[in-house]
């Protein structure tokens, strides 16, 4: 399997039950689109269906940061690329970026934290050997791409002066 930076693979349309009020993909469908996006890229890792079936495993997200960019609309076809951004014996770093699949434009991206569990115990489990051997393959090449800007971000009004 290439090893592909960033990992390249995940297509997607807006659908129209996902179209708000304001006539664009409301903010709840961004999560559920970049989830189908997690896991065609632990399908890439290797953790997939009958992996966690096999090993009595899952993961959890942890932590999940989105930005938006530009609004997509129905129909619109969307394309996802992910980066692993780092791990350990139980933890995935990893990012995602929603572009707008013909016009080419950053509409969102999620940066997200997830744990590998036991299913048994639902407590914090380390991965199996292999799927850890494939973290670290992907991370070295990985490691060669640039961060994106939106990485590591906090939310805030930094530049606000204090209320009275």
């Amino acid at each position: 399997m290439t090893l592909a930076a960033p990992l390249d693979v995940y297509r997607d349309v807006v659908r129209p039950e996902w179209i708000d009020n304001n006539g664009h993909m409301n903010v709840g469908y961004y999560l559920v689109v970049f989830d189908y996006a997690t896991d065609a890229f632990f399908r890439w890792v290797g953790l997939d269906d009958a992996h966690r079936r096999a090993a009595g495993v899952t993961t959890f997200c942890l932590e999940a940061h989105v930005t938006y960019h530009r609004e997509v609309l129905a129909g619109d076809q969307l394309r996802f690329t992910t980066l692993l951004l780092g791990h350990d014996d139980k933890r995935i770093h990893y990012f995602h970026e929603m572009h707008h699949a013909t016009a080419g434009y950053l509409a969102a991206t999620n940066e997200l934290m997830s744990l590998h569990v036991s299913q048994a115990t639902r407590r914090a489990a380390p991965m199996a050997p292999t799927a850890r051997e494939r973290l670290a393959s992907i991370q070295a090449v990985h490691d060669a791409m640039p961060r994106p800007s939106q990485v590591g971000r906090s939310i805030g009004l930094a530049n606000r002066p204090a209320a009275r």
